[in-house]
């Protein structure tokens, strides 16, 4: 009898299981067919999206004669396919105490605004990088006439002016005297702006795009206080950027730099 009823017992408890695994198997074959939530994402995080199409920008290079010469750097306006085209807008880029035209060949800023349909000229100031240093740039007009001879040798009607630090000795005094000639202003913390009057910067009425980094407190913060008296002027403060500030923050720099040149279409 105790061997009768031990059998029953076994064949009890494996019909429980039989049923139990009949029951189970729909939910254990799904799970086993369909990957996870977190699996899929995963997978999607990992496929990353195709480059961009690269487009190579020949930045070509020439020498203006004059006292003194002047070197430049130049990058033509191309489409999506690389042919040359009619420029959006034509932009001259000066440079700051520590710096030259290559500055801005090396920041990637030249094929930037050539592949976004602008041509880009920078220029070495006289006493940098290729361009000899001369007596005949010692006052603000000999600044000015200088500025005013690029300009005209090279064809440029109604530039954009890009002016870091240093390089405001010569755009300050020109933007004061010659406003009209820019189609607009990107003055990066320049110097001189403590020379004019209210009087003087309200009657500008060219487009400017103020820009500083968020660490300049002295220079930044000063050309900031008296160029924000400009009527038509928007600002841009780079978070975390020192006073070369392009250089710290080189993406919103050009994010910023587009979206000004953009608006003056």
């Amino acid at each position: 009898m105790n061997f009768l009823r031990n059998r029953l017992v076994v064949l009890g408890l494996v019909l429980l299981a039989t049923l139990l695994l009949y029951l189970l198997l729909p939910a254990i074959r799904q799970g086993s067919m369909e990957p996870s939530l977190e699996v899929q994402r995963m997978g999607l995080s990992q496929a990353s999206p195709p480059p961009p199409p690269t487009i190579n920008v020949t930045v070509r290079t020439g020498q203006l004669p004059g006292d003194p010469p002047l070197f430049f750097r130049e990058a033509l306006p191309i489409d999506g396919a690389g042919r040359q085209i009619l420029p959006r807008l034509q932009v001259v880029l000066l440079h700051g105490q520590a710096f030259t035209s290559k500055t801005w060949e090396d920041m990637g800023t030249l094929a930037l605004l050539a592949t976004n349909g602008y041509q880009a000229l920078a220029l070495d100031l006289p006493g940098f990088g290729n361009s000899p240093d001369s007596d005949a740039v010692k006052t603000d007009q000999n600044r000015v006439d200088l500025l005013h001879r690029f300009l005209e040798a090279l064809g440029v009607r109604s530039p954009v002016l890009l002016s870091p630090s240093m390089s405001g000795h010569f755009s300050m005094p020109f933007l004061i005297k010659h406003s009209a000639q820019l189609r607009g202003f990107i003055p990066i913390a320049p110097v001189g702006t403590r020379t004019y009057t209210a009087q003087q910067y309200q009657a500008i009425q060219t487009p400017t795009l103020i820009v500083y980094g968020e660490q300049d407190t002295n220079l930044g913060a000063q050309s900031y206080k008296n160029l924000s008296q400009l009527p038509r002027h928007t600002a841009v403060r780079l978070v975390g950027a020192r006073h070369a500030c392009y250089l710290d923050k080189p993406r919103e720099f050009h994010q910023a730099l587009l979206d000004f040149l953009s608006k003056l279409e």
